[in-house]
């Protein structure tokens, strides 16, 4: 995941306390590193309010509609971590990651991000993790 996911991107002390404002962090990460316009982070919004982007074990994953394809200038991904959890719909989310994929690319990220998740030991490591390099590592764990 490193291709996608660079230093820059993974923020261990998220500042949002509201689902809405997490997301706009998130989006704020992938504009910021070129990936996406700003009208892809409106469309992270609007994916929220079809279909919530919350996966279990404390990880919501928002990203755009498929409509928003052309907002994406290349693939990336942005991580934060959240102290206190943010009430996803009613599910307490830790991880935020959000997810822009040019073309096919998000299922591949998806599918990463599930192996780490689904396993709780990763989830326990990202959870202590001290450094933006230690979360790195563990996300490329799987390769």
């Amino acid at each position: 995941m490193p291709e996608v996911l660079d230093a820059g991107s993974v923020v261990l002390q998220g500042s949002a306390t509201t689902r809405d404002a997490a997301i706009d962090e998130a989006g704020a990460l992938l504009v910021a590193a070129g990936a996406v316009s700003q009208a892809y982070v409106a469309a992270m919004h609007e994916r929220e309010t079809s279909v919530s982007t919350y996966m279990g074990n404390g990880l919501a994953i928002p990203h755009g509609t498929n409509e928003a394809k052309s907002e994406i200038a290349h693939s990336a991904m942005c991580f934060v971590r959240y102290a206190e959890p943010i009430d996803w719909k009613g599910q307490p989310a830790e991880f935020v990651v959000g997810i822009a994929g040019a073309g096919d690319d998000h299922l591949t990220l998806l599918s990463q991000l599930a192996g780490v998740f689904s396993d709780v030991d990763q989830v326990a490591r990202l959870r202590a993790a001290g450094s933006v390099q230690e979360v790195l590592g563990i996300l490329s764990d799987q390769g």
